[in-house]
């Protein structure tokens, strides 16, 4: 019964860590951008959302207002993307994104750091439903539909639509696409914005679970990567198998005494089996 209800309590953990990682693969796969700053840009979303609800501001309104918050500065990383480094290699573009991560980190330590605390607001806190006599709050269920709809959405478009057609477009050549009349700045701005916005609701959803400080939560990026390398950094739906299979996981890891202290690496843990085993057909004594 205790497995079960960690198990069950994971499913908040994972389907965060599984939006988060889909609003990285979302970023990957349509701009070309492997984004060490998307989980910072989310917490800024999800800090100024605690504040306006601290300052009075109804939460239904604060939301959306924290969301939008995550999209323009999800676009203002886009923009300096787009203007100075689209023709640039993942490597280079990788690069730019941890030293804006750090630059957001340091900015949002000062702003909402330990001498702001903060309590983030629980409004699916209460039961749904009980499963095997564990109860199961619309926290998790609202996680979950919100992953898999998040899962599923990208696919379809970039399958099934003219629009997605066009986003393959730009990702994979985008001065060509430029030349023969995609209009590339726009449609980048777009995907920015929808994967700021979607991963400051994620951390919104998982912020009451975790240390409400702004470094814990930028630091959700590791198992957003840890999500996104199960699926190969290609497929949507096996990312949100990944990131709900690591909050089960991490849920099970708390009922465990042996290893209950190092739950906090499981991430790393999984992205070192995921690197070695995909490079295992590799001869690693071979000269470069």
């Amino acid at each position: 019964m205790l497995q079960l209800s960690a198990a069950i309590a994971g499913l908040v953990t994972g389907g965060a860590y599984a939006l988060m990682g889909l609003s990285t693969l979302l970023t990957y796969r349509l701009v070309s951008v492997v984004n060490f700053a998307q989980a910072a840009v989310g917490a800024f979303g999800a800090f100024a959302m605690v504040v306006l609800y601290e300052g009075g501001l109804p939460l239904v309104l604060a939301v959306p207002a924290g969301m939008a918050v995550g999209a323009l500065l999800h676009c203002g990383l886009g923009a300096i993307m787009v203007r100075w480094f689209s023709e640039s290699g993942e490597g280079v573009k990788a690069a730019v994104t941890i030293a804006i991560y750090t630059g957001l980190v340091a900015v949002g330590l000062r702003l909402f750091g330990a001498q702001h605390p903060h309590r983030f607001p629980s409004p699916f806190d209460a039961p749904a439903l009980t499963l095997g006599g564990v109860v199961v709050t619309w926290t998790a269920i609202v996680t979950m539909v919100l992953a898999v709809l998040f899962a599923a959405a990208p696919a379809v478009l970039l399958k099934r639509t003219r629009v997605g057609l066009l986003l393959r477009a730009q990702a994979e050549r985008p001065t060509t696409a430029e030349l023969i009349g995609i209009r590339v700045p726009r449609l980048s701005m777009i995907v920015w914005g929808i994967a700021g916005a979607a991963s400051a609701l994620a951390i919104m959803i998982i912020a009451p679970q975790l240390a409400s400080d702004f470094g814990s939560q930028a630091a959700l990026i590791t198992p957003a990567l840890a999500a996104v390398l199960i699926g190969a950094f290609r497929s949507f739906p096996i990312t949100l198998l990944g990131g709900l299979a690591l909050g089960v996981l991490q849920g099970l890891a708390s009922t465990w005494q042996a290893v209950q202290q190092f739950r906090g690496v499981l991430p790393f843990v999984v992205i070192l089996v995921v690197l070695v085993w995909t490079r295992r057909g590799d001869r690693w004594d071979e000269p470069a």
